[in-house]
């Protein structure tokens, strides 16, 4: 397990003074917001170091306001969210299949930001823009209500040891939250290959009544979500992959 390392939020809470006698400082563990993921120090390759700097302009800062996607785009168009898009090879293939629709993806970790950026200017595409912050600040603070048409969440973290469920990034708070950022008929498509965590996913979504489940169950692999190298290594493992597909009611 890697250490968890502070963001720059995290930095400025604990710095701040405590307005309220005897109660426990902003950054200790009874105030600290249970994290899905673990901040990691990847090595950033000479390449996505460049492309963090020449793609400056399609990266949107987070500020706890909400985001003016016409004025980020350019354009009004459908819009989706990719929670956690890992080094943004399923980003870049489904904005490039789907070029009339706007696609904002969340990542945390700087190297794989610098992958998704290479890929966007190599295969010249601007109908993706990207935040590095928190995903559930993300959408609370700057996503409008009723506003998008999807949101992805391909492979997260399945966090497999019992201890370490609460960390799980699907939980009935965020389906929820999820949920209300969708416009009526927009879609939830979550992905992953470990088994438990697929039917964590299917119940905590059936459980949401704005949701819809789209199939009996789990859902086939919509031909747009194409195979990474990491899903084709491990089906021919046997490993199996569980695509929950829910719809807002």
């Amino acid at each position: 397990m890697h250490k968890i390392q502070t963001t720059p939020a995290d930095a400025a809470l604990a710095n701040a003074p405590n307005k309220v006698p005897n109660t426990p400082p902003n950054n200790s563990p009874v105030n600290r917001p249970i994290r899905s993921y673990v901040l990691r120090q990847g090595r950033l390759s000479p390449a996505q170091a460049r492309a963090i700097d020449e793609g400056r302009s399609l990266v949107i800062p987070y500020a706890a306001g909400l985001l003016d996607v016409y004025g980020a785009f350019g354009r009004r168009a459908p819009t989706i969210v990719e929670i956690g898009f890992g080094m943004g090879h399923a980003t870049a293939d489904i904005a490039a299949l789907r070029t009339d629709e706007n696609f904002i993806g969340i990542e945390v970790h700087t190297p794989g930001v610098g992958s998704l950026l290479k890929m966007l200017a190599a295969r010249n595409l601007n109908n993706v823009r990207v935040i590095q912050h928190d995903a559930v600040e993300v959408m609370t603070n700057m996503i409008a209500d009723a506003s998008l048409a999807g949101v992805h969440i391909y492979f997260p973290d399945p966090w497999p040891k019992k201890r370490h469920h609460k960390r799980r990034l699907i939980q009935p708070a965020f389906a929820k939250l999820l949920a209300q950022k969708l416009q009526p008929g927009g879609y939830i498509h979550c992905a992953t290959d470990w088994q438990a965590y697929a039917e964590h996913m299917l119940a905590v979504m059936s459980r949401e009544p704005l949701l819809v489940n789209t199939a009996e169950g789990f859902a086939p692999r919509p031909a747009y979500r194409t195979e990474s190298n990491f899903e084709r290594r491990g089906l021919k493992l046997g490993h199996g992959v569980w695509d929950v597909v829910f719809c807002r009611a």
